[in-house]
Protein backbone atom coordinates (compact mmCIF):
# COMPACT_ATOMS: atom_id res chain seq x y z
CA UNK A 1 0.00 0.00 0.00
CA UNK A 2 1.30 3.46 -0.96
CA UNK A 3 1.35 5.61 2.20
CA UNK A 4 1.22 9.29 1.28
CA UNK A 5 3.03 12.01 3.20
CA UNK A 6 0.59 14.63 4.51
CA UNK A 7 1.87 18.07 3.50
CA UNK A 8 0.28 21.33 4.67
CA UNK A 9 0.70 24.32 2.35
CA UNK A 10 -0.14 27.47 4.29
CA UNK A 11 -1.16 30.20 1.88
CA UNK A 12 -2.23 27.85 -0.91
CA UNK A 13 -4.38 30.51 -2.58
CA UNK A 14 -1.47 32.93 -2.90
CA UNK A 15 0.92 33.17 -5.80
CA UNK A 16 3.72 31.05 -4.32
CA UNK A 17 1.50 28.69 -2.36
CA UNK A 18 -0.64 27.86 -5.38
CA UNK A 19 2.48 27.17 -7.44
CA UNK A 20 3.79 24.82 -4.74
CA UNK A 21 0.41 23.03 -4.70
CA UNK A 22 0.48 22.65 -8.50
CA UNK A 23 3.88 21.01 -8.38
CA UNK A 24 3.17 18.81 -5.37
CA UNK A 25 -0.12 17.61 -6.88
CA UNK A 26 1.69 15.60 -9.57
CA UNK A 27 3.56 13.58 -6.94
CA UNK A 28 2.01 10.22 -6.11
CA UNK A 29 3.43 10.08 -2.58
CA UNK A 30 1.95 13.37 -1.30
CA UNK A 31 -1.43 14.21 0.22
CA UNK A 32 -1.85 17.99 0.15
CA UNK A 33 -3.62 19.63 3.10
CA UNK A 34 -4.97 23.17 2.66
CA UNK A 35 -7.26 25.55 4.51
CA UNK A 36 -8.78 28.77 3.22
CA UNK A 37 -8.67 31.96 5.28
CA UNK A 38 -12.34 31.44 6.10
CA UNK A 39 -11.66 27.89 7.30
CA UNK A 40 -8.55 28.74 9.34
CA UNK A 41 -7.48 32.19 10.54
CA UNK A 42 -3.70 31.86 10.75
CA UNK A 43 -3.45 34.89 13.08
CA UNK A 44 -5.59 33.03 15.64
CA UNK A 45 -3.22 31.10 17.92
CA UNK A 46 -5.81 28.71 19.35
CA UNK A 47 -7.29 27.87 15.96
CA UNK A 48 -3.87 27.11 14.49
CA UNK A 49 -2.90 25.01 17.51
CA UNK A 50 -6.10 22.93 17.26
CA UNK A 51 -5.63 22.46 13.52
CA UNK A 52 -2.14 21.01 13.94
CA UNK A 53 -3.23 18.81 16.83
CA UNK A 54 -6.07 17.37 14.72
CA UNK A 55 -4.28 16.80 11.41
CA UNK A 56 -1.40 14.31 11.19
CA UNK A 57 0.81 16.58 9.11
CA UNK A 58 4.41 15.62 8.30
CA UNK A 59 5.65 18.61 6.29
CA UNK A 60 4.74 22.32 6.30
CA UNK A 61 5.33 24.91 3.59
CA UNK A 62 4.85 28.30 5.24
CA UNK A 63 3.96 30.43 2.21
CA UNK A 64 1.19 32.41 3.92
CA UNK A 65 1.91 36.12 4.34
CA UNK A 66 0.48 39.59 4.00
CA UNK A 67 2.27 41.04 0.99
CA UNK A 68 2.19 44.19 -1.12
CA UNK A 69 4.20 46.80 -2.96
CA UNK A 70 5.75 50.09 -1.83
CA UNK A 71 2.41 51.92 -1.55
CA UNK A 72 0.78 49.17 0.52
CA UNK A 73 3.81 48.82 2.82
CA UNK A 74 3.93 52.60 3.39
CA UNK A 75 0.19 52.84 4.02
CA UNK A 76 -0.32 49.81 6.30
CA UNK A 77 2.98 49.22 8.20
CA UNK A 78 1.27 48.03 11.39
CA UNK A 79 -0.80 45.48 9.48
CA UNK A 80 2.28 44.14 7.70
CA UNK A 81 4.40 43.58 10.80
CA UNK A 82 1.58 42.33 13.05
CA UNK A 83 -0.11 39.89 10.67
CA UNK A 84 3.14 38.37 9.41
CA UNK A 85 4.57 37.93 12.89
CA UNK A 86 1.37 36.29 14.11
CA UNK A 87 1.11 33.91 11.14
CA UNK A 88 4.73 32.82 11.48
CA UNK A 89 4.71 32.43 15.26
CA UNK A 90 1.46 30.49 15.29
CA UNK A 91 2.42 28.05 12.53
CA UNK A 92 6.02 27.41 13.59
CA UNK A 93 5.21 27.00 17.28
CA UNK A 94 2.12 24.85 16.65
CA UNK A 95 4.07 22.68 14.20
CA UNK A 96 6.67 22.12 16.92
CA UNK A 97 4.02 21.27 19.53
CA UNK A 98 2.53 18.76 17.07
CA UNK A 99 5.99 17.17 16.74
CA UNK A 100 6.32 18.07 13.05
CA UNK A 101 9.97 17.81 12.12
CA UNK A 102 10.03 19.33 8.61
CA UNK A 103 9.02 22.91 7.79
CA UNK A 104 10.03 25.38 5.08
CA UNK A 105 9.60 29.11 5.71
CA UNK A 106 9.40 31.45 2.72
CA UNK A 107 10.83 34.89 3.31
CA UNK A 108 11.85 37.80 1.09
CA UNK A 109 14.95 39.52 -0.26
CA UNK A 110 13.90 42.67 1.63
CA UNK A 111 15.49 41.14 4.75
CA UNK A 112 18.83 42.51 3.56
CA UNK A 113 20.14 46.02 4.31
CA UNK A 114 19.22 48.81 1.91
CA UNK A 115 22.86 49.34 0.97
CA UNK A 116 24.01 45.72 1.18
CA UNK A 117 26.96 44.78 -0.99
CA UNK A 118 25.75 43.42 -4.33
CA UNK A 119 25.00 40.66 -5.05
CA UNK A 120 23.50 40.06 -1.61
CA UNK A 121 24.87 36.96 0.09
CA UNK A 122 23.14 35.23 2.98
CA UNK A 123 25.86 36.64 5.28
CA UNK A 124 24.55 40.20 4.67
CA UNK A 125 21.66 39.57 7.05
CA UNK A 126 21.57 42.00 10.02
CA UNK A 127 24.62 43.94 8.85
CA UNK A 128 22.93 47.30 8.17
CA UNK A 129 19.83 49.50 8.01
CA UNK A 130 16.80 48.17 6.17
CA UNK A 131 14.96 49.92 3.33
CA UNK A 132 12.50 52.30 5.04
CA UNK A 133 9.52 51.64 2.76
CA UNK A 134 9.13 48.00 3.81
CA UNK A 135 11.03 47.76 7.11
CA UNK A 136 8.07 46.36 9.14
CA UNK A 137 7.57 43.53 6.63
CA UNK A 138 11.32 42.86 6.51
CA UNK A 139 11.58 42.71 10.31
CA UNK A 140 8.78 40.12 10.38
CA UNK A 141 10.55 37.99 7.78
CA UNK A 142 13.84 38.19 9.67
CA UNK A 143 11.98 37.04 12.77
CA UNK A 144 10.67 34.06 10.79
CA UNK A 145 14.20 32.97 9.91
CA UNK A 146 15.29 33.31 13.52
CA UNK A 147 12.23 31.41 14.74
CA UNK A 148 13.18 28.47 12.53
CA UNK A 149 16.81 28.58 13.62
CA UNK A 150 15.86 28.83 17.29
CA UNK A 151 13.56 25.80 17.18
CA UNK A 152 16.32 23.90 15.39
CA UNK A 153 18.89 24.81 18.04
CA UNK A 154 16.69 24.29 21.09
CA UNK A 155 14.45 21.43 19.96
CA UNK A 156 16.38 19.68 17.18
CA UNK A 157 13.84 20.56 14.48
CA UNK A 158 14.60 20.67 10.76
CA UNK A 159 13.00 24.01 9.94
CA UNK A 160 14.48 25.63 6.84
CA UNK A 161 14.16 29.05 5.22
CA UNK A 162 14.35 30.23 1.62
CA UNK A 163 14.59 33.90 0.62
CA UNK A 164 13.18 34.58 -2.84
CA UNK A 165 14.00 37.56 -4.98
CA UNK A 166 11.10 39.54 -6.51
CA UNK A 167 8.48 37.04 -7.70
CA UNK A 168 5.79 37.27 -10.36
CA UNK A 169 3.50 34.99 -12.35
CA UNK A 170 0.18 33.17 -12.17
CA UNK A 171 -2.09 34.17 -9.24
CA UNK A 172 -0.19 37.43 -8.71
CA UNK A 173 -1.99 40.47 -7.27
CA UNK A 174 -2.96 42.85 -10.09
CA UNK A 175 -4.63 45.47 -7.89
CA UNK A 176 -4.03 48.95 -9.43
CA UNK A 177 -2.61 50.43 -6.18
CA UNK A 178 -1.46 47.57 -3.94
CA UNK A 179 0.43 45.31 -6.37
CA UNK A 180 4.13 44.74 -6.99
CA UNK A 181 5.96 46.26 -9.93
CA UNK A 182 5.47 43.56 -12.61
CA UNK A 183 1.70 42.98 -12.22
CA UNK A 184 1.20 46.74 -11.85
CA UNK A 185 3.08 47.38 -15.10
CA UNK A 186 1.36 44.55 -16.99
CA UNK A 187 -2.05 45.92 -16.04
CA UNK A 188 -1.09 49.54 -16.72
CA UNK A 189 0.27 48.79 -20.19
CA UNK A 190 -2.64 46.48 -21.01
CA UNK A 191 -5.23 49.12 -20.09
CA UNK A 192 -3.27 51.80 -21.97
CA UNK A 193 -3.27 49.59 -25.08
CA UNK A 194 -7.02 48.99 -24.80
CA UNK A 195 -7.71 52.69 -24.27
CA UNK A 196 -5.50 53.75 -27.16
CA UNK A 197 -3.35 55.91 -24.88
CA UNK A 198 -0.29 57.60 -26.33
CA UNK A 199 1.69 57.48 -23.08
CA UNK A 200 2.24 55.33 -20.00
CA UNK A 201 3.69 56.81 -16.82
CA UNK A 202 6.08 54.57 -14.87
CA UNK A 203 6.89 55.36 -11.25
CA UNK A 204 10.39 56.44 -10.22
CA UNK A 205 13.49 57.22 -12.23
CA UNK A 206 13.85 53.82 -13.92
CA UNK A 207 17.45 53.56 -12.70
CA UNK A 208 17.13 51.07 -9.80
CA UNK A 209 18.10 47.51 -10.64
CA UNK A 210 15.97 44.52 -9.75
CA UNK A 211 16.04 40.76 -10.14
CA UNK A 212 12.86 38.80 -10.93
CA UNK A 213 12.01 35.10 -10.65
CA UNK A 214 8.99 33.40 -12.19
CA UNK A 215 6.85 31.82 -9.46
CA UNK A 216 6.98 28.27 -10.87
CA UNK A 217 10.76 28.37 -10.51
CA UNK A 218 10.33 29.52 -6.90
CA UNK A 219 7.98 26.61 -6.21
CA UNK A 220 10.46 24.18 -7.72
CA UNK A 221 13.28 25.57 -5.60
CA UNK A 222 11.15 25.39 -2.45
CA UNK A 223 10.30 21.72 -2.97
CA UNK A 224 13.93 21.00 -3.84
CA UNK A 225 15.25 22.64 -0.66
CA UNK A 226 12.57 21.07 1.53
CA UNK A 227 13.53 17.58 0.38
CA UNK A 228 17.31 17.95 0.46
CA UNK A 229 19.08 15.39 2.61
CA UNK A 230 19.53 16.93 6.09
CA UNK A 231 23.25 16.27 6.11
CA UNK A 232 23.64 18.07 2.77
CA UNK A 233 21.55 21.02 3.98
CA UNK A 234 23.46 21.34 7.24
CA UNK A 235 26.83 21.10 5.51
CA UNK A 236 25.94 24.03 3.23
CA UNK A 237 24.40 26.32 5.85
CA UNK A 238 25.15 27.48 9.40
CA UNK A 239 22.98 27.08 12.52
CA UNK A 240 22.50 30.87 12.85
CA UNK A 241 22.77 31.67 9.14
CA UNK A 242 20.67 28.87 7.73
CA UNK A 243 18.55 30.60 5.07
CA UNK A 244 19.10 30.11 1.35
CA UNK A 245 18.68 32.76 -1.34
CA UNK A 246 16.51 31.84 -4.32
CA UNK A 247 16.82 33.82 -7.54
CA UNK A 248 18.33 34.01 -10.97
CA UNK A 249 21.51 35.90 -10.13
CA UNK A 250 20.62 38.22 -13.07
CA UNK A 251 19.11 41.72 -12.78
CA UNK A 252 17.97 44.59 -15.00
CA UNK A 253 17.07 48.26 -14.59
CA UNK A 254 13.44 49.18 -14.01
CA UNK A 255 13.67 51.05 -17.30
CA UNK A 256 14.65 47.83 -19.09
CA UNK A 257 11.83 45.97 -17.32
CA UNK A 258 9.30 48.61 -18.41
CA UNK A 259 10.44 48.34 -22.01
CA UNK A 260 10.17 44.54 -21.94
CA UNK A 261 6.66 44.67 -20.43
CA UNK A 262 5.65 47.18 -23.11
CA UNK A 263 6.94 44.80 -25.79
CA UNK A 264 5.18 41.74 -24.31
CA UNK A 265 1.85 43.57 -23.98
CA UNK A 266 2.14 45.18 -27.40
CA UNK A 267 1.87 48.82 -26.30
CA UNK A 268 3.17 51.15 -29.00
CA UNK A 269 3.02 54.54 -27.25
CA UNK A 270 5.59 56.53 -25.28
CA UNK A 271 6.93 55.79 -21.78
CA UNK A 272 7.53 58.57 -19.24
CA UNK A 273 9.10 58.17 -15.79
CA UNK A 274 7.58 60.11 -12.88
CA UNK A 275 10.52 60.91 -10.59
CA UNK A 276 8.25 62.29 -7.83
CA UNK A 277 7.52 58.68 -6.81
CA UNK A 278 10.03 56.73 -4.68
CA UNK A 279 12.57 54.35 -6.20
CA UNK A 280 13.20 52.11 -3.21
CA UNK A 281 16.60 50.47 -2.86
CA UNK A 282 19.09 51.29 -5.65
CA UNK A 283 19.84 47.64 -6.37
CA UNK A 284 18.64 44.25 -5.14
CA UNK A 285 20.47 41.28 -6.64
CA UNK A 286 20.73 37.92 -4.91
CA UNK A 287 23.90 35.93 -4.57
CA UNK A 288 22.60 32.45 -5.39
CA UNK A 289 25.90 30.58 -5.14
CA UNK A 290 24.70 28.59 -2.11
CA UNK A 291 21.65 27.25 -3.93
CA UNK A 292 23.61 26.57 -7.13
CA UNK A 293 26.14 24.56 -5.12
CA UNK A 294 23.21 22.46 -3.88
CA UNK A 295 22.28 21.65 -7.48
CA UNK A 296 19.38 23.98 -8.35
CA UNK A 297 19.13 26.73 -11.00
CA UNK A 298 16.22 28.66 -12.52
CA UNK A 299 14.69 27.69 -15.89
CA UNK A 300 12.45 30.59 -17.03
CA UNK A 301 14.06 33.88 -18.11
CA UNK A 302 12.39 37.27 -17.67
CA UNK A 303 10.80 37.69 -21.08
CA UNK A 304 9.51 34.10 -21.09
CA UNK A 305 8.07 34.65 -17.63
CA UNK A 306 6.42 37.94 -18.59
CA UNK A 307 4.73 36.24 -21.54
CA UNK A 308 3.36 33.55 -19.19
CA UNK A 309 2.28 36.13 -16.59
CA UNK A 310 0.51 38.28 -19.18
CA UNK A 311 -1.26 35.22 -20.62
CA UNK A 312 -2.52 34.32 -17.15
CA UNK A 313 -3.68 37.90 -16.58
CA UNK A 314 -5.61 37.92 -19.86
CA UNK A 315 -7.33 34.66 -18.92
CA UNK A 316 -8.28 35.94 -15.46
CA UNK A 317 -8.58 39.71 -15.83
CA UNK A 318 -12.29 39.80 -14.98
CA UNK A 319 -11.28 39.06 -11.37
CA UNK A 320 -9.14 42.21 -11.24
CA UNK A 321 -11.67 44.80 -12.32
CA UNK A 322 -12.28 47.56 -9.81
Amino acid sequence: MNIKKKVFVAGHNGMVGSAIVRQLSVKNDVEIITRSRKELNLTNQQAVFEFFQTEKIEQVYLAAAKVGGIVANNTYPADFIYENLMIQCNIIHSAHLANIQELLFLGSSCIYPKLAEQPMAESALLTGTLEETNEPYAVAKIAGIKLCESYNRQHGRDYRSVMPTNLYGAHDNFHPENSHVIPALLRRFHEAKLNGDNEVIAWGSGRPMREFLYVDDMAGASIYVMNLDKTTYDENTEPMLSHINVGTGVDCTISELVETVSKVVGFEGQIRFDTTNPDGAPRKLMNVARLQSLGWEYKINLEQGLVLAYKWFLENQSAFRR
